[in-house]
């Protein structure tokens, strides 16, 4: 019989979890109690994660984030007051940037760098310091190869595209987490997400996500496949509510996380 082998360690808030394997089956173990166990590692883990977050005093799960998003949309995703408050300027800016700028002409070609930073103005998504910053990226010699890393890491997300664009922003302080998701959310928002990460993080705390804690501000792929796995496991959750695809999801991510209780507007 073999000894216990940790697979895993991670924390949730204050408590220390740890994923272990013995003899073909999985613990997860949260400040050293076993909370759940399985055949499938990454299943446990996530199990895991979801009953830690519970203890959260922040915690409010899942149905907590659709109740506090319905207090302010009681309509939902497909309503006029949804769609005015939150989806229509991101739509306006995905069509203007399809437009300008359409993606597979930005993977393989040049002279798309004022159309670029044109689409990151045209939203609040990200600060005015970033979109100045951005200025000496998309206005200087390594515009091209940004807008060609950016296209490419939409179309195929990976370790070593993203580690590309880490690369060309770090001259000009620009490898942000705001700034590498932006465009693959507007170019392709049934397949990616925009991480504002402290609300991202505040919302993966009450769900109970793994994302709380695996998040960096350096450029981990690590930390974005679990924020595509959190909007997967959003997604799923609220298919009653019919998302149509990242611009919902990350649109209902912020009104949990920012819209707050003091806020007297109801959008029908």
């Amino acid at each position: 019989m073999a000894p216990p082998k940790t697979i895993r360690n991670g924390t949730l808030g204050k408590r220390e979890l740890r994923l272990v394997e013995k003899d073909g089956t999985y613990f997860g173990l949260a400040d050293g109690k076993i909370c759940v166990e399985g055949d499938d590692a990454d299943d446990v883990w996530r199990r895991l994660h979801d009953e830690s977050g519970k203890s959260d005093p922040d915690y409010f799960g899942y149905s907590g984030a659709r109740n506090r998003f319905l207090k302010f949309f009681p309509n939902g995703f497909h309503s006029d007051g949804y769609a005015l408050q939150e989806r229509d300027y991101k739509v306006a800016a995905k069509q203007k940037l399809d437009t300008s700028a359409p993606l597979e002409a930005s993977a393989n070609g040049t002279g798309f760098g004022e159309a670029i930073l044109s689409a990151y103005r045209s939203t609040n998504l990200l600060s005015p310091f970033e979109k100045t910053r951005l200025q000496a990226v998309l206005r200087g010699p390594r515009a091209d190869r940004f807008v060609s890393a950016a296209a490419k890491f939409t179309l195929a997300p990976s370790e070593s595209a993203l580690h590309d664009l880490s690369t060309i922003l770090k001259p000009d302080d620009c490898a942000k987490w705001t700034v590498v998701t932006y465009l693959p959310f507007l170019w392709q928002p049934d397949k990616h997400i925009f991480l504002k990460p402290e609300v991202t993080k505040d919302y993966a705390t009450r769900v109970g996500h793994p994302f709380a804690s695996i998040y960096t501000p350096s450029l981990d792929f690590n930390v974005y496949a679990s924020l595509l796995d959190l909007r997967q496991r959003t997604e799923m959750e609220l298919a009653d509510l019919k998302p149509r695809d990242g611009i919902d999801i990350q649109s209902f991510i912020w009104i949990v996380g920012d819209y707050r209780e003091g806020r007297e507007a109801v959008y029908e």
